[in-house]
């Protein structure tokens, strides 16, 4: 009986992380969908919730900080206009989360209009109550690249 007992635990407790684990990566997910729109819209205020001090973006052009970024998405040197998502995976590491994404980036690039396949990497870290971005990176891919999940 006691066995039993332990057993129904066991597996109550792990259907309860499986549960709480699926809910913090649609969570993080959902976060990574809002960001792409927030850059098209260029609401640099949600967005500089969201990036830690620390960030770093990866760019084809260059690496930056937080600051640099958000300046760019304010004055449109580089106006995100749509990201179509294709597929994406994420994997959570304790606080850290990691997302990447397959997008076809539609964009305004020093008054050039650009339409290009990358797949983007994107690292989380839950702090306090919050998730916030401290990394994203583009790397060029060919349209037929999928995700492995």
């Amino acid at each position: 009986m006691k066995n039993k007992i332990i057993g129904l635990v066991i597996f109550f407790f792990n259907i309860s992380w499986s549960f709480a684990q699926s809910s913090e990566e649609q969570k993080i997910m959902q976060l990574s969908k809002d960001k792409w729109q927030w850059m098209a819209d260029k609401d640099v205020v949600k967005l500089e919730k969201l990036f830690d001090t620390k960030a770093k973006f990866v760019h084809m052009s260059g690496t930056w900080k937080k600051d640099e970024e958000l300046e760019i998405i304010k004055t449109g040197s580089i106006w995100y206009k749509k990201a179509n998502v294709h597929d994406s995976a994420i994997e959570l590491f304790g606080e850290t989360a990691i997302v990447w994404n397959r997008i076809t980036l539609e964009a305004i690039v020093r008054e050039t209009e650009a339409k290009t396949e990358f797949t983007v990497t994107e690292v989380y870290q839950k702090q306090g109550k919050d998730w916030k971005l401290l990394a994203l990176t583009f790397s060029s891919v060919r349209d037929t690249h999928q995700i492995k999940k």
